[in-house]
């Protein structure tokens, strides 16, 4: 395993072992046969070798929308297309461009979002694999972390 895959590892880790003791903590919802995880979290939280890797830019305004897709009967990690929408609560919407990571088994979908202090967003994600299609939908509030 290389290094950036054990930092980007580790940052997940530190990620939901923090956030887990917040209200955004990695939440999931089960649609159809699939366990879709999802988290959003603000960019600071990646170092910066592992943000520069995935070309992700760090921000206190830019978000990371992190989708993962398990076989909710073996568990395992699903390829599916992921697509997806952010509106705030005044309808402006903003798409999301999801990109595949693949680590070992372990398969993300990460999506960078810009947003404003204290905004809310309605999420609305597509998940599909084949003929088999499923929509995310969940809200979220995003605070600026000075």
């Amino acid at each position: 395993m290389t290094n950036v895959k054990i930092k980007w590892l580790a940052f997940f880790t530190l990620a939901l072992t923090t956030l887990c003791n917040t209200a955004i903590a990695e939440q999931k919802q089960t649609l159809g046969n699939w366990d879709v995880h999802y988290m959003v979290v603000n960019t600071p939280f990646l170092t910066p070798e592992v943000a520069a890797s995935y070309g992700i830019v760090r921000s206190k305004f830019n978000a990371l929308v992190n989708i993962s897709v398990l076989d909710n009967t073996t568990g395992k990690a699903q390829r599916a297309d992921v697509t997806g929408v952010a509106k705030n609560l005044i309808g402006n919407s903003r798409s999301l461009s999801f990109k595949k990571v693949e680590e070992g088994d372990a398969i993300y979908y990460l999506a960078v979002l810009p947003f404003r202090d204290q905004e809310t967003f309605r999420f609305e994600i597509d998940v599909q694999k084949g003929k088999d299609k499923q929509t995310l939908k969940f809200q979220q509030k995003m605070y600026v972390d000075n």
